[in-house]
């Protein structure tokens, strides 16, 4: 079942360095990317790339190195779902049928 209108996973990063409590930049140092990428993420301004998401599976101690990537994955084609956009009908198809040989 599709989560309606599921968080960008960067308020979850949030949420989750505020309870640690550790600053932006010293968490930036610590998973090896600059302060203004991780605070891009973390402001929903930049989307978690799967090196990102890595990263920060491994700063968490997290077995599955994809779970923030499939969380960014989740939202984008949620919004994506919800864009209008032009309808595109469906290509007819033929096939030939295969032959005997």
């Amino acid at each position: 079942m599709q989560m309606h209108n599921p968080p960008h996973p960067g308020r979850i990063l949030r949420e989750a360095l505020e309870s640690i409590p550790i600053s932006v930049s010293e968490f930036a140092a610590h998973i090896g990317v600059s302060r203004v990428t991780l605070s891009r993420v973390i402001n929903a301004r930049a989307g978690i790339t799967p090196e990102m998401s890595i990263r920060l599976s491994q700063a968490f101690g997290q077995p599955s190195g994809d779970i923030w990537f499939k969380m960014q994955t989740k939202h984008d084609f949620w919004h994506a779902s919800r864009a209008r956009r032009k309808k595109i009908r469906p290509l007819k198809i033929k096939t030939k049928m295969p032959t005997a040989a």
